[in-house]
């Protein structure tokens, strides 16, 4: 098992093209890893009937000679994506029992491509949340651990996707999607040393995705390395007719744009991305960034994006409204849970109550209030306004530069349970992610370093729009560059 479960998606790839093993015989082996992953609690549900079923299946294609992109590949799903007959929850006991009879556009195609399902991912509830800990099912748990100094409490992997990248880096899947909207999937793979991947804004369908934030959600690929991300992203990235934010764009070969030729790139450093309490150690690893791109061939260039330090401000005004407008459709009606009650108004009432934790009624509260009679203009209205500027600082800076470098997060994974009692805290850890996010342009962390307790820590690019070929061939040289070859202290089944 140790063997199959080690590979990266590509690895696999190779493999099962040769013949070296089958697609059952793969899947068998993350079954094995997801079973043994158990600790963690990094899935909500496990798909094994269905994960031996769709290697069959894949098998037979291959036999055939009908093998797709992913073809064979083992895959954790986000649980925030609508699977047919398989249980949806988004982390949240208001879906209870809510099994979709419809597949969500991305998870349609990568099955298409081949893809195997070994379950759905444990998550923050509704995505709401930096840490995992928001979830209905339990926090999951980083496969990290601290090194030195006798502190070994569990740590988070990061939200919303933690669940995703957790299984990733436990190596109980070749790879996983997740959904971003401030930075949920580029904050836990910084904080469990995997590559975290946000298109851009359009580039994957969103239908099919229980909503958050419409205008912010994206789908992306969380793995091991770069080359698989960009595997990935091409079976999952596509026109959707459904989807009226789906750009109507072709889909490169990603793959083929990891030519390892960086030279002549500039890369633009922003000076406001280096904050007040940034550890030492994130600043350094950051010039280190710089030094092996420049190394490459690159230019590292300094530039301004005078709106940053808006951001945070302006995504929690923004995202709020939105999920307080999307999350109204729970009310115990059509489909999750149900609290009776002796008219229709306290049925919703206590529904909700029960049904929402806490971290999406504070969300749902100030999202109501934001858009408030009396308070549109002055908070929502003002946001947006906001946003645009941000959106037109990177505008500006693409002018001169070709990509962005910055760090991922601020710092290293933290333990279980820390900063729940702060929420402005915990929202400090989007920091670095949510201004790409309110412009809508791909990133992606890779990771880079180890922090002095021995913790992963990411390095973040952004793009132009659609311009992901570049974001991942500028990720794929740091990538080489880093080197980065440490391993989590609980690997699956070892």
């Amino acid at each position: 098992m140790g063997a199959l479960t080690e590979l990266t998606i590509a690895e696999a790839r190779d493999g099962l093209a040769k013949g070296t093993f089958s697609a059952r015989e793969l899947a068998e082996a993350h079954i094995r890893a997801v079973e043994a992953a158990r600790p963690l609690n990094a899935l909500i549900t496990e798909t094994p009937e269905r994960a031996r079923e769709m290697a069959e299946a894949s098998d037979a294609r291959r036999k055939r000679g009908d093998a797709g992109l992913m073809e064979g590949i083992p895959i954790a799903v986000k649980d925030l994506f609508c699977t047919a007959g398989v249980l949806a929850t988004a982390g949240s006991h208001i879906l209870d029992g809510f099994k979709p009879a419809y597949e969500s556009t991305v998870t349609a195609q990568l099955w298409q491509a081949g893809a195997v399902m070994l379950g759905k991912a444990n998550m923050d509830e509704f995505a709401m949340g930096s840490s995992n800990m928001t979830s209905y099912y339990g926090a999951a748990e980083n496969p990290w651990r601290r090194q030195g100094g006798g502190d070994n409490r569990p740590l988070v992997p990061g939200g919303s996707s933690g669940g995703s990248a957790a299984l990733v880096a436990a190596r109980a899947a070749l790879g996983a999607i997740g959904t971003d909207t401030g930075g949920s999937i580029r904050q836990p793979a910084s904080f469990c040393g995997v590559v975290g991947l946000k298109p851009t804004y359009g580039r994957c369908s969103r239908w099919g995705i229980v909503a958050f934030a419409s205008s912010l959600d994206q789908a992306g690929p969380m793995t091991r390395t770069v080359r698989d991300a960009a595997i990935m992203l091409r079976a999952m990235a596509g026109h959707d007719p459904g989807d009226s934010t789906s750009a109507p764009v072709d889909v490169p070969d990603y793959e083929a744009a990891l030519t390892g030729d960086v030279r002549g790139l500039k890369i633009g450093i922003p000076k406001e991305y280096r904050v007040d309490g940034m550890p030492a150690e994130i600043e350094e690893l950051w010039r280190r960034g710089m030094d092996w791109l420049e190394a490459a061939g690159a230019e590292a260039v300094e530039v301004s994006l005078p709106h940053t330090r808006y951001a945070l401000p302006t995504y929690y005004i923004i995202a709020p409204a939105e999920a307080s407008s999307n999350l109204a459709r729970y009310d115990g009606v059509r489909y999750g849970l149900r609290v009776e009650g002796k008219t229709p108004e306290e049925m919703y009432e206590t529904t909700r109550a029960e049904g929402f934790g806490a971290e999406v009624k504070r969300r749902v509260l100030i999202g109501t209030y934001v858009l408030s009679a009396g308070y549109y203009d002055a908070y929502y209205l003002k946001a947006q306004k906001v946003r645009s500027l941000i959106a037109q600082d990177f505008k500006d800076a693409f002018e001169s530069v070709d990509l962005v470098l910055t760090p991922t997060a601020p710092s290293a994974a933290f333990p279980v349970g820390e900063k729940m009692d702060d929420p402005i805290a915990m929202y400090l850890n989007d920091v670095f992610t949510v201004p790409a996010s309110l412009a809508g342009l791909p990133g992606i962390s890779v990771p880079a370093g180890l922090s002095a307790d021995g913790l992963p820590l990411g390095l973040q690019i952004i793009g132009r729009a659609f311009d992901e070929e570049t974001v991942l061939r500028v990720a794929d040289v740091l990538e080489k560059a880093a080197g980065f070859d440490a391993r989590p202290q609980f690997i699956a089944g070892v």
